[in-house]
């Protein structure tokens, strides 16, 4: 045990802070990402860079193209087997599984028109369960027209997913390891305000001109208070969202007999059919079912679009329609559903305002998933996103820069180590970001599974990075600064740009024209070139730093009081 404390908070916090570190990093520089999900998703699809689009008639324009979508061939294959009970017979043939779900979603920055299908398993093992092969498509909402198939909305499915599953699907254990990292960012919120005591002095405390370790624990220090209540939010309630989900499931496991019970009482409840009757019935028209729920948000002093439709039981005397409006004029995550009796287009029932725990529930996690219109809001959001990854980046430089003489003088290679670390998460995560957007403008949108060559260009310029991070770090064990630095600045200066060059070439849409007419797109070679230029800077200034440390560095044999306190 150390000797106070205060101590003990600061040891906690810079083992914390190392550790899960390096994950927090991603979680922090690829939600700041997704903030504009889709507007990368118009950058990387040209085909859709045309103005958001309200749902169109699902009677005339959706239903025909939901009628011709087929499940999903690799989710039939991994699942069905899964599902089917033998004992009732052979497996039913993936084209011939039947329609239960039609489902369509759009938001107020989405241009198409995403849309699925869950298609029934008629031999289920269990027959209280989710029994369903899915297959989904993306439409241009003015004429129907399907996107192509082996494309990749790069913001909404690799960013977005990124941020809070690393893309390790097996076993969830990608959720469990941001979760972990979550976790350690409270526990190192907490700690970091133990160990500042003059936590408002910090506020306007950069010493740019001083050592490189004191203005990093500077810079470390203020962009952590200046963004701590947006750290602790985020990282809070990302866990609380996906706790039921993924984290403490108990619905599906220990209390699921008891969750299946609630389902069955809540569907009486509330008039919308728990299950199939097993008689035949049409459909009734929804473009009239999606009329009188605009007309009842109107009456109720919120009139907007729709954001999410559903129809249940397709094709069942059961069947019911769920139309929710797309909150977007608030933070809240509301959807204001009114759900319809299928086969006749009457209400079944209309969703009552929510309680003050429900409200809650609603406005916090609106606050997090960031539906709502309101830009400056979501710019603040990238702000607080980038700040978290300045403060984890600094904290393990300042690591780096206060051991390594002595980790030189020792011969012992945990500073080399760390910083080959760092190395590999910052620059290269920015060099990975750039190969995927130049892997998109450069492979054919034709190219069979297009966004699988996208993903492999991004793992293997992050694993390239990763490698070079590593080979070039030996001058960190003689106590000088590592030049992959250096040189991945230099590599994200000429990457970033070559992105805008290639998006220009392949579609044509320059900034002079974009600027003006199309932000989406133009926000995102923006954003390249700012990238490109403060990596130059950040580069140059590297340069200058590494022809300024001497061969070979004396060891300090002690450190200033206020550095001392981070261990």
């Amino acid at each position: 045990m150390l000797s106070n404390f205060r101590l003990s908070m600061t040891w906690l916090h810079t083992w914390f802070g190392l550790v899960l570190g390096f994950v927090l990093v991603v979680v922090f520089f690829f939600g700041s990402l997704s903030v504009f999900d889709r507007e990368f998703d118009r950058w990387a699809i040209p085909e859709t860079r045309f103005e958001p689009q309200p749902m169109p008639s699902f009677d005339h324009v959706l239903l025909p193209i939901l009628q011709r979508v087929e499940p999903d061939e690799v989710d039939y294959a991994a699942n069905m087997p899964l599902l089917h009970d033998s004992a009732q017979g052979p497996m039913t043939p993936r084209l011939q599984l039947p329609a239960d779900e039609f489902w369509a979603y759009t938001t107020h920055r989405d241009p198409v028109l995403a849309m699925g299908v869950g298609f029934r398993v008629p031999q289920p093992k269990d027959p209280l369960g989710h029994n369903h092969i899915h297959g989904d498509t993306t439409i241009d909402p003015r004429d129907g027209t399907m996107l192509r198939e082996g494309q990749q909305k790069i913001g909404s499915e690799f960013f977005y997913p990124l941020h809070y599953s690393l893309h390790l699907e097996w076993k969830f254990i990608g959720f469990w390891i941001v979760a972990l990292a979550a976790l350690t960012m409270l526990a190192m919120l907490i700690t970091g305000l133990v160990m500042h005591r003059k936590v408002f002095a910090e506020l306007f405390t950069f010493r740019p001109g001083k050592n490189p370790r004191r203005s990093l624990l500077d810079l470390h220090n203020l962009t952590g208070v200046v963004a701590l209540p947006f750290h602790f939010f985020f990282a809070f309630t990302g866990l609380v969202i996906f706790a039921a989900f993924y984290y403490l499931p108990v619905s599906d496991t220990l209390l699921r007999p008891l969750a299946q019970a609630h389902a069955v009482a809540e569907a009486a409840a509330t008039g919308l059919p728990h299950e199939r009757a097993g008689v035949a019935a049409p459909l009734a028209s929804v473009d009239a079912m999606v009329v009188e729920a605009k007309r009842r948000w109107d009456a109720r002093g919120m009139p907007g679009q729709v954001g999410f439709l559903q129809v249940h039981h397709v094709g069942d005397a059961n069947s019911y329609v769920s139309i929710y409006r797309a909150g977007s004029d608030r933070v809240a995550l509301v959807g204001q559903a009114v759900h319809f009796k299928g086969s006749t287009g009457e209400v079944l029932r209309e969703e009552p305002a929510p309680t003050v725990p429900h409200g809650i529930e609603e406005f916090l996690t609106g606050l997090h998933l960031q539906h709502f219109e309101h830009w400056l809001l979501r710019w603040l959001y990238v702000f607080g996103g980038l700040l978290g990854c300045v403060c984890i980046a600094t904290g393990f430089l300042f690591f780096v820069e206060k051991r390594k003489r002595q980790h030189a003088q020792q011969g012992v290679a945990g500073s080399r180590v760390v910083d080959a670390l760092a190395v590999s998460t910052v620059t290269g995560m920015l060099i990975a970001t750039a190969a995927i957007l130049i892997a998109n403008r450069v492979l054919p949108a034709e190219l069979a599974d297009k966004g699988w060559w996208e993903r492999l260009a991004f793992w293997l310029a992050w694993l390239l990075a990763a490698a070079h991070a590593f080979w070039r770090s030996a001058p960190v064990a003689q106590a000088r600064p590592s030049s992959a630095w250096r040189e991945q600045c230099w590599a994200i200066a000429a990457l970033c740009p070559l992105a805008v060059l290639l998006n220009w070439a392949t579609t044509g849409d320059h900034l002079g024209k974009t600027l003006f007419s199309y932000w989406p797109v133009a926000g995102v070679d923006l954003a390249l070139l700012a990238t490109a230029g403060l990596a130059a800077w950040a580069a140059r200034r590297l340069a200058r730093r590494e022809r300024a440390t001497p061969a070979s560095a004396p060891a300090t044999a002690h450190l200033p009081a206020e550095e001392a306190a981070h261990v």
